[in-house]
């Protein structure tokens, strides 16, 4: 999804105006995005933003049944049901949606711009992705979301999320690598037996997981196998999966009530491939100290990346101060990278020791107040002209 302000909407906050886009929403914050968090304090910020989404707004949850780890749902709701509240949410304080796909982004200068399937073109001062993760899926009969197949009955691809469904069930994980293990792992928390299907004769985890998931009594492996079917029906759910030994050359079923796909995540982030820095896999990094990326006026948040927790809960946190970073980045106050050194709207870098802030047209000048004495010994400063925003309440 992506969200941000709308183009060509003039504002008059601090005076002018103001367009940013974030992916996963879209308006005078871009946003494109399949989480809410970012467009809801945009949002409530009268940043008029509008949000770029998919087909699939919410992204995984809205393939998600049951979710009972969301805070202030004392009895749990349902993925599609979070996400339309979400969404509610945000058009209660002006938010406009955009349903297309971005096929093209130029970063180089701001206004960013964005292109559409449509061929329709977005402008925005500032860009927030929050386009999130997609699990990766065999492709296999009986693993589509229901009620084409059985996602949702019994299939899975987040054991944090679903593992409390399989109390005393036995389960099958598929896959070889440490997301495979570590989904083994946890499940054997909850189900009676947990049976590791792996198309080769060893693992491709690290050897820390393959020792946890090899010392683990509850924990059993399958070999030379690869998963052709999830079998079951919507009144039973999950019954078992339809095996193929890949030495033997044949066919088997192996009863089971639950499978979860581990074969790992691919962040939607390949429009921005070639702009924002990103690691080996595509998640693209952040600063740490803020979402800021390599770009400045462009943020990133959720599972676009976070290649470690992957929950609803931390998505909509990142997705917050993706959303404040912007704002403050839109009222000219210096936002933090990875660096240490801070940057603003017109280009003005503060460094690192916040002593001195190098001009858009490379002058260096002092960024402590003229009533502050210089620091004694090169030591560092607490504040200057430009400082780093107070976190006291």
């Amino acid at each position: 999804m992506w969200t941000g302000l709308k183009k060509c909407i003039p504002t008059t906050r601090a005076g002018r105006r103001e367009l940013s886009a974030i992916s996963e929403m879209e308006s005078e914050e871009v946003l494109v995005a399949k989480m809410k968090s970012p467009v809801i304090y945009a949002a409530r910020a009268e940043l008029r933003p509008l949000v770029i989404h998919g087909p699939q707004p919410g992204g995984q949850l809205t393939i998600t049944t049951e979710v009972e780890n969301y805070p202030g749902f004392a009895e749990g709701i349902q993925g599609p049901e979070l996400m339309q509240q979400f969404e509610e949410q945000a058009k209660r304080f002006g938010t406009e949606f955009l349903v297309t796909f971005v096929n093209k982004v130029d970063l180089s200068r701001r206004p960013f711009t964005l292109w559409t399937d449509e061929g329709h073109e977005v402008k925005a001062e500032t860009l927030i992705v929050a386009s999130g993760a997609s699990a990766k899926w065999l492709g296999v009969p009986g693993e589509a979301p229901a009620p084409e197949g059985l996602g949702g009955m019994g299939v899975s691809a987040c054991a944090t999320c679903d593992g409390f469904f399989f109390k005393g069930k036995p389960i099958v994980v598929v896959g070889g690598g440490d997301t495979a293990m570590e989904e083994a792992t946890f499940l054997t928390r909850y189900a009676s037996r947990v049976t590791v299907v792996h198309r080769r004769d060893s693992l491709r985890a690290s050897k820390i997981m393959q020792d946890k998931a090899f010392k683990n009594p509850k924990i059993d492996f399958v070999w030379n196998a690869e998963l052709r079917e999830i079998l079951g029906s919507p009144e039973t759910g999950v019954t078992g999966v339809r095996l193929y030994d890949i030495k033997a050359g044949e066919e088997s079923e192996f009863a089971c009530e639950g499978v979860f796909i581990a074969i790992g995540h691919k962040p939607n982030t390949d429009v921005f491939k070639g702009w924002l820095d990103m690691d080996e896999v595509g998640y693209i990094k952040t600063a740490g100290v803020s979402m800021a990326t390599n770009i400045p006026g462009v943020f990133a948040c959720g599972d676009a990346q976070d290649s470690v927790y992957r929950q609803a809960v931390t998505a909509a946190g990142t997705g917050c101060m993706a959303a404040i970073d912007a704002e403050r980045f839109l009222d000219s106050l210096p936002i933090e990278t990875s660096t240490g050194e801070s940057v603003t709207i017109e280009g003005e870098v503060v460094s690192a020791d916040q002593q001195s802030v190098t001009m858009p047209d490379g002058e260096v000048v002092s960024n402590i107040p003229d009533d502050q004495p210089p620091p004694a010994d090169g030591a560092g400063q607490p504040g200057g002209v430009y400082a780093r925003p107070s976190t006291e309440l």
